[in-house]
């Protein structure tokens, strides 16, 4: 039997709700509070340049209403580092961001922009938070997570997530090998692998099988299920299913 593997519940989207018409309903806050109520092993927000969805003053919202680590996804910049070094969050993803982006498109190229990264993640890592990664599955951003010294690297299933409705058996197995190979390549080096984007009741369980990733990350998804069965019933569920493939 595999180790437990760790769901964190991306609260995004119950703020992407709110902000549609201002105010304060519906609180992340209480969607925070009801993923620890229920199981979650972890909180992940995404602070964007334009604050489209979680603001500034939610993060210690967050962090003072749940003892869940809270995993804070952000961009290489100087304005977000200074926020993560303010709020101490239990993590930092790196991730890439486009403004005119709706969502997170594919992996950080750490490889090719190390000399911007490496002073971010040291300066997260002296601040004892710990730092991820968001690439792509692939040997050459391994390497990079490496000589970063990030010690954990989230991989990015949205290929995997869209094969699984389009691409057919063999790009579906394609992807999942891809991804399963590059878990073992990156525990086998020392870094954690964790795995999100795109994972649903459906595609979830070949993932969750891999049996070195630790942790996923799931969010809109979820949100989305909340608004029909309730965030306790999705997350429920969705743990369920994760356990059933370990």
């Amino acid at each position: 039997m595999s180790e437990r593997l760790r769901l964190g519940v991306n609260i995004d989207h119950v703020a992407t709700i709110r902000n549609a018409r201002g105010g304060d309903h519906p609180d992340p806050v209480r969607a925070a509070e009801i993923v620890a109520r229920v199981g979650g092993d972890g909180i992940t927000a995404h602070l964007r340049e334009d604050r489209r969805h979680i603001r500034d003053d939610d993060l210690q919202r967050i962090q003072d209403a749940t003892d869940l680590p809270l995993n804070l996804e952000m961009a290489a910049t100087e304005e977000m580092l200074e926020i993560a070094l303010r709020h101490r969050p239990h993590a930092a993803c790196i991730v890439p961001e486009k403004r005119e982006e709706r969502t997170t498109e594919g992996g950080l190229d750490a490889a090719g922009l190390h000399n911007q990264l490496a002073p971010v993640v040291t300066r997260l890592a002296d601040a004892g938070i710990r730092v991820s990664l968001f690439i792509e599955a692939s040997e050459r951003q391994i390497d990079a997570a490496l000589r970063l010294g990030a010690p954990v690297v989230e991989f990015h299933t949205g290929e995997y997530a869209h094969a699984f409705i389009y691409g057919g058996h063999d790009k579906v197995a394609s992807e999942l090998k891809r991804i399963g190979d590059m878990a073992a390549l990156a525990a086998k080096n020392g870094i954690e692998p964790h795995a999100g984007h795109g994972l649903t009741y459906d595609n979830v369980q070949p993932i969750a099988a891999i049996p070195q990733i630790a942790e996923l990350n799931i969010g809109h998804y979820l949100v989305g299920e909340a608004i029909f069965v309730g965030l306790e019933n999705a997350v429920t569920r969705m743990r369920s299913l994760m356990d059933e493939a370990r």
